[in-house]
């Protein structure tokens, strides 16, 4: 690593609207408190972070890149700039870890590629606490992302993701649109094998907290409202 530029901290934020340090480690507020410089996805809920961590900061002094859906690829070349005038960077994500199933992978690749080192620091990640707490396998597993809007083609993801849990031993995990999750519910119901193995994991570290894992015709029978509450999907026959 260059020892001449500054690092990129990989700031781990909230899973919802809980006391920051109720689930964040203090490392995180100790490179708030030192970093001034942000990558983030928008800087209005950013501010808001960071304020919330470190009240005394002045915010005057902050300065953000913003990467999202609407960044072009050319821009993201000059977010780095300040790590190599010898600043630490922070990278945060909306929710989550930096990097995972968001749009933050790209500076990372960017900052190996310029020699920038890269430091992570511990926080919640939806698809890991989910996976932890389904009781599925967590030696081989898989993430989906998001699956197709079209029925046809949802119900087809759904019965590949369950074959691909049952031939390969492989845990297969997706997220769905929040407004859509209970649509989402009645698709496994009606697309996947009576004894496949599903955990929904709902609103993870907030006091709405709910993760239950039951099978699919288990699911048939269980009132759940997940309208607009944020949810990983964990499937598996066995």
């Amino acid at each position: 690593m260059n020892t001449d530029f500054g690092k990129l901290y990989l700031i781990p934020t909230r899973l919802g609207d809980n006391p920051p340090l109720e689930v964040l480690p203090i490392s995180v507020k100790k490179i708030i408190e030192l970093v001034d410089d942000y990558i983030v996805e928008n800087e209005k809920t950013a501010r808001r972070f960071i304020k919330k961590i470190d009240s005394r900061k002045q915010q005057s002094f902050l300065k953000f890149e913003i990467l999202n859906k609407y960044t072009q690829p050319e821009e993201i070349r000059s977010f780095l700039d300040a790590c190599k005038h010898g600043k630490s960077m922070g990278l945060l994500s909306e929710a989550g870890c930096p990097g995972i199933a968001d749009p933050g992978a790209d500076v990372v690749k960017l900052a190996h590629e310029n020699n920038i080192q890269v430091v992570p620091l511990v926080g919640p990640s939806s698809i890991v606490l989910a996976l932890m707490s389904s009781g599925m396998n967590g030696q081989s597993f898989a993430f989906n992302g998001y699956i197709p809007i079209d029925k046809s083609e949802r119900k087809a993801t759904l019965k590949k993701m369950e074959r691909m849990s049952y031939e390969q031993n492989q845990t297969q995990l997706f997220i769905e649109t929040p407004y859509r999750n209970n649509k989402i519910i009645e698709d496994i119901c009606s697309a996947l094998h009576p004894q496949t193995r599903v955990c929904i994991a709902c609103d993870i570290t907030l006091p709405t907290e709910y993760i239950k894992t039951l099978t699919v015709g288990e699911w048939k029978h269980v009132k759940v409202d997940l309208h607009k509450r944020p949810a990983i999907f964990v499937i598996h026959k066995d």
